[in-house]
């Protein structure tokens, strides 16, 4: 063979070499990379819902205003607002079934909550128009929306990181390298999903 014929042949074999190593770097950090994806895709979940629970208090304030009367809503609300913040689940526990469906379900519990007190809204024309309202209004629509997308960018980022724990190789990887990693807890759906809190008036 001659000899710049056998030095392409170095290339290439040094050129696969180089690539089957890349590939297997890929393979080995795609476990931490997808579960600290999906960890911070929940801190942003976490995030919109506390923008959600800072609202409330101004919210109660200024609908009590108005609305005395309608003081056995503004405790309901007022308590799931306790009850969601006081459950919390971090990045380190979302993989506890447990923990997760207890966040959620104070969270639906809050929603319910506050889908009930801005129904009662409807029956005071005068704080409908009001501007403080109005704008918290707005703030408590645009929040929910942020909720939602939040949720949905942490349900793909766990999806994607469940799956590689499930696959091969993932999966020998995980079990080899990794043997803390733990599947995570995704949202699921609520019996009254389809019928969003009312936000809009």
């Amino acid at each position: 063979m001659s000899p710049p014929l056998l030095g392409r042949l170095r290339l290439v074999v040094l050129a696969l070499a180089l690539a089957t190593g890349l590939s297997a770097c890929d393979a080995v950090n795609r476990v931490p990379t997808l579960e600290e994806t999906a960890k911070s895709r929940w801190g942003e979940v976490q995030n919109q819902y506390q923008r959600r629970a800072d609202l409330i208090p101004n919210l109660v304030e200024t609908v009590k205003g108005y609305a005395q009367q309608e003081r056995e809503v503004l405790t309901q609300v007022t308590e799931a607002r306790a009850r969601a913040s006081s459950v919390r689940v971090d990045a380190s526990t979302v993989s506890d079934p447990q923990k997760f469906r207890e966040f959620q379900d104070a969270q639906n519990q809050l929603s319910g909550a506050l889908g009930r007190l801005l129904v009662t809204v409807e029956r005071y024309p005068d704080l409908k128009s009001n501007a403080n309202f109005l704008a918290l209004q707005s703030q408590l629509e645009g929040t929910e929306n942020r909720i939602a997308v939040a949720r949905r960018d942490y349900i793909q980022a766990v999806q994607s990181y469940n799956t590689e724990l499930r696959t091969i190789p993932g999966r020998w990887i995980a079990a080899t390298l990794y043997p803390e990693a733990k599947p995570m807890e995704a949202f699921s759906a609520t019996p009254d999903a389809a019928r969003p809190p009312p936000v809009k008036f």
